[in-house]
Order: C-alpha cells, then structure tokens, then sequence
C-alpha cells in the first residue's frame, strides 16, 4: 500500500522563493510506487491551500487556490483537513510529513510543534533543534561547549535600534573592522552583509533588524567556505565535503541563487584530508549538540593561513534545489534522489 504523504511547501518567511523551488526537486524524488503525494502550499501571506498538480508551482498559480487544507493538530482524528468551495470538510489520512519550508514559521520550530501534536511522523528536526539552530546567537552558545572554534562575535538583541551605539562600540573594541552582520533568525543570506567601517555597520544592522530584532556580528574570517552533509536518526552518517566559490565578495542570496558564476565543488583537493575529517565529525557533533534528527547540513571555514577549521551555521532544512549543496553531496556519496527521500521518510519513522 502506498504511504500517503503531505509535502508542505512556501510559507511566510524571506526563503518562500527558494522553498517553491526545492519542492519541485523533493517531489521528483518520490517513487510513484511507493508514495502517493498530497501538496500544501502556504502563500506568503500564511493562508494554507490544496495543490492539485506540481505544474502549478511552477507557473505560480496554485496562489491562486481556493481550497484550503491544513495539517490537524488532532491527535486522535489527525490528517489534512480540507475545506471544499461549497463548505464541507474532507479528511484525508497522512502516514509521514515532509516539510520543504525554509527560514521562519517552516525550519524555526514554529511548524513542527503542529506536527508533534498529531501524532503523524514527519522528516526532519524537532522542535528544540530546529529553533536553537534557527537562531544563530543560541546556536553559539550550544557550539561553546563542544570546544569547536567559532568566529568572535557580539549580539544585538534589542527590540530596536536603541542600543546601537553600544553595539558599534562593542563590535569596535572586540572584533574590529571587517564584520558580517547577520539576521539571527533568517536563512539564505537574507539580510546579510559585510561592513568595512563604522557607517556601514550601522547600516547593516539597520537592514538586519528589519528580517529580525536579534543580530549577530561576527568577525570577518578569511578562509575557504565548506559544507557538510549530515543524514540519519539513530546512527547519523556526515558526506564528503562541498566548498562554495562565490561569484560575488561573498556568498550571499543574490551570488547563491541569481549568479550562475557561483559554484560548488565536492570533495575539493585543496583542503588537506585530515581537514576534511575534522570538519566530517564537528558536523555530526554539532548536530547532535542541538539535539538535530533526520537531516540538516553544516556550514564551516577552513581559514587559509592556518587551515584550521571554524564553524559557521547549521542548517536543519537545508536546500532541495537542483543547484543545492545537500542532495549534491548525497549523490556524490551514491544515493539518488529517490533514494535520499526514502532514507529520509525512514527516519520520520525512527523518530
């Protein structure tokens, strides 16, 4: 019998774009044998809608949608519920949850507290793992304890822009200039950028503040920009490693999605193999650290002077996209699309 699956996609978060994507590449990974697919959709202004065919994703008009369909938090009479244009409600019955939802309200926990409530198994992690890894200053302070190096950096969490003074005086006297200001709670680079001095620092937390109210500063590490692969429930497995070429100054959303010149490349000979292997079980640490399950893919340095490694982010619902590092990294290792999927749907039942 074939596993009915709800494949949840968009959602209210700066990454809608790179979801809608990631989807269409998910959704190829499917056997039709084995699975039968249900899509939700989640426009951006958060409304829940039935997704009759992935053609519409493409174009953008399942948008347009008039049937809702949500996921019951229901234990005992759990599933999609859908609500037909004429009024009634229909209940189909879901055996595992695949969410494709990147950023907030999808990879922050938000979601996946629903998912807990029913019951039904889903892929990825959970509730405490994805919001601690959501939040870039707590995934700091968790990393701390492993004794993994970890760029310096000082936090900004006012509710505005009243303690920015302090801040620049801060960053001033512990890191100096160049600086990455970072969104604590974003992903695909959104709201990052690079500050070579006092103005552009202020201006580059301005524009953080506005995707979330907690900003990060860290110092600016000169160094190769790796990343590694990490899949499993019980027994977690770490992939080769990937290396980002950034076509622009660095890799942020424009030089990750719009800039053909950006490339990844797997397994690179210029990092030394004990090199690799260290950042191999910092990845698999780092995830079990914040309590990570099923799948999620870790970002390091390697700086070039040194080659020491430093951990950068983790991220618990990495990329799908046909350009994305994760799946590239599985099939390097020789497992396929389809095979991917599989494992990963075996660890929602793990959990």
């Amino acid at each position: 019998m074939k596993k009915q699956v709800a494949v949840i996609f968009g959602g209210k978060s700066s990454e809608h774009e790179v979801s809608c994507h990631s989807v269409l590449n998910v959704i190829k990974g499917f056997s039709p044998e084995k699975y039968e697919i249900h899509l939700i959709g989640i426009t951006k202004e958060g409304q829940w809608l039935y997704v009759p065919s992935p053609q519409t994703i493409e174009d953008g008009s399942w948008v347009e949608g008039k049937e809702t369909a949500i996921i019951s938090p229901d234990a005992v009479k759990s599933g999609i519920y859908l609500c037909h244009e004429e009024g009634h409600f229909e209940r189909i019955k879901i055996d595992v949850i695949f969410p494709v939802l990147h950023g907030k309200f999808g990879e922050d926990g938000t979601i996946q507290g629903v998912f807990e409530m029913s019951g039904i198994p889903y892929v990825g992690c959970g509730v405490l793992s994805s919001s601690v890894s959501m939040d870039k200053i707590s995934t700091k302070v968790f990393v701390e304890k492993l004794g993994i190096r970890q760029a310096k950096f000082v936090a900004d969490i006012a509710p505005d822009l009243s303690l920015l003074e302090e801040t620049v005086q801060q960053v001033e006297e512990k890191l100096g200039y160049p600086v990455f200001v970072k969104p604590s709670n974003a992903g695909s680079s959104c709201g990052v950028s690079k500050a070579e001095n006092r103005d552009e620092l202020i201006e580059a937390v301005a524009l953080a503040k506005k995707h979330d109210t907690r900003v990060l500063i860290e110092e600016m590490i000169v160094g190769h920009e790796v990343e590694c692969a990490v899949l499993g429930g019980n027994d977690v497995k770490a992939s080769k490693i990937g290396e980002v070429v950034a076509a622009a100054e660095f890799y942020d959303y424009d030089a990750k999605y719009n800039n053909a010149e950006s490339k990844t490349v797997i397994d690179p000979d210029t990092l030394p193999e004990a090199t690799k292997e260290e950042i191999r079980k910092d990845a698999v640490a780092i995830f079990k650290a914040v309590s990570g399950f099923s799948l999620s893919r870790v970002d390091f340095f390697v700086e070039k002077e040194t080659n020491e490694v430093v951990f950068n982010e983790i991220n618990t619902l990495p990329g799908f996209t046909d350009i994305s590092m994760y799946p590239m990294l599985w099939k390097d290792m020789g497992l396929s699309i389809s095979q991917l999927i599989d494992r990963l749907v075996e660890t929602a039942y793990e959990r």
